[in-house]
């Protein structure tokens, strides 16, 4: 069996990327253009990619299979992308980027490359800002953080709740520029069906046309695949219905070694299933742990009653209540990594303490955030006397212009107002971490 090699670059982690750029070759910008790169994928990833190397002067096909590279299921991601800028002056760093990082994979993340993403992470957001992504401001107009689970600071970047909607069309409008320019040619509804390996190198690709049916063979100097994972491995994940992994696999069957399936993202903010009829679930935004408390009965009658319909989650008194996250984890409270928070849930509802028909969900309550708010906007408002309505109603307000969209979906899906009553979830598969294997400069085995 052959030896898998990193090519990690030697000498201090904090050095490695910046030796690593001075020593790699580069590409004459005359010479660019007569290189052909094709892009399998138009997601964050391959929109992103296929943006840049056109930008770059290389010539790029991009190809996928929905009638749009806005269609990508990259749109999944809801809540923020993280970068150390420290905008809170909270002692965010580099270093404490790439350690929550590690400490999130389990110490079994390549350090190099975690390193090198906690590097180049504040570039990323600036790129996102000159394509015009939208990001949350703050009232002076810098852009705004929120905290993401499995951390103690402030570093995430985000649009209301549909950050990765706006990352996409921020790729998408700089995809379709280069498009205009006569840079990228875009080949949307088809699908990679193999890869063309020639001496060991990839060197373009077998793809069906959708429409027609056609087999067609486009050559390239360079093959990027930016496709997907394998979540609906799963019976029931986030993942949309047609994100199937072919691409992965073809390559894979060609000689791409894939590592690391077991590393699967169990999502602890899913809406959780109805019945059997399901084919999908639903994500909810990591980001309502900012605002929203986890809590199950603390009785067990309680949970029987309220599964049968006899007692409504808001009749429950506070004593009443298990808020099991806070009471476990203080330091992080509803904000611990997302494998704690998703095991935690499944061990109250193995143990009886479900919500919902099916026994399988607990709650996500805002009613804390709402008055918390409430009583912020009065204030600032110069309102010292505010009913208990008002205060709800300023609070609501407040939540509205940061969940909206999440708490419609929700309300649309559930049927069930969030704004009144606590919202249910469950853990579901959302994302896989394992896959194609790549080394530093993420090159496969082929």
């Amino acid at each position: 069996m052959a030896v898998l090699d990193s090519k990690t670059p030697a000498g201090p982690i904090d050095k490695k990327w910046t030796q690593h750029k001075n020593d790699i070759n580069v590409v004459n910008p005359a010479n660019k253009r007569l290189i052909d790169v094709i892009v399998v994928g138009t997601g964050l990833a391959g929109a992103s990619a296929a943006a840049t190397l056109a930008e770059l002067g290389y010539k790029v096909k991009a190809f996928c299979y929905q009638d749009s590279p806005r269609r990508a299921h990259s749109i999944a991601a809801q809540g923020g992308i993280n970068a150390a800028k420290n905008y809170q002056g909270d002692n965010d760093s580099t270093y404490r980027l790439f350690y929550d990082t590690v400490k999130g994979g389990d110490y079994r993340s390549r350090e190099s490359n975690v390193y090198r993403l906690a590097e180049v992470s504040a570039n990323i957001i600036d790129q996102c800002v000159a394509q015009g992504v939208p990001f949350a401001r703050e009232y002076g107009g810098l852009l705004d953080n929120r905290s993401f689970g499995g951390v103690l600071v402030s570093r995430t970047f985000y649009a209301k709740g549909q950050t990765g909607q706006q990352l996409l069309l921020g790729a998408y409008s700089a995809m379709n520029r280069q498009i205009g320019m006569g840079r990228i040619e875009q080949f949307n509804r088809h699908e990679m069906l193999d890869v063309v390996v020639v001496d060991g190198k990839a060197r373009g690709i077998i793809a069906r046309d959708l429409v027609s049916g056609k087999i067609e063979r486009h050559g390239a100097h360079a093959v990027l695949i930016c496709s997907g994972g394998y979540g609906n491995v799963f019976f029931l994940s986030t993942n949309a219905m047609g994100s199937n992994v072919t691409a992965a696999w073809k390559i894979h069957k060609r000689g791409a070694y894939f590592a690391n399936p077991c590393y699967t993202q169990i999502h602890p903010t899913c809406i959780p299933r109805s019945g059997e009829h399901q084919s999908k679930l639903t994500l909810m935004s990591e980001s309502l742990r900012n605002d929203g408390r986890i809590w199950v009965p603390a009785k067990k009658e309680d949970a029987e009653a309220i599964r049968t319909g006899k007692l409504k989650p808001t009749d429950l008194k506070e004593e009443d209540r298990d808020y099991y996250l806070e009471r476990r984890y203080p330091s992080f409270g509803n904000l611990v990594p997302r494998d704690v928070a998703s095991r935690a849930a499944k061990e109250r509802c193995d143990a009886g303490f479900g919500v919902n028909k099916t026994g399988e969900a607990v709650y996500l309550d805002f009613d804390a955030a709402i008055t918390r708010y409430g009583h912020e906007k009065a204030l600032v408002d110069g309102i010292h006397d505010a009913s208990e309505q008002k205060i709800r109603e300023l609070g609501e307000a407040v939540i509205e212009s940061k969940y909206g969209n999440l708490f419609q979906m929700y309300e649309k899906i559930v049927d069930q107002n969030p704004y009144k009553t606590p919202m249910m979830i469950y853990p579901a598969v959302h994302y896989t971490m394992g896959g194609v294997w790549v080394d530093y400069n993420l090159m496969t085995t082929i």
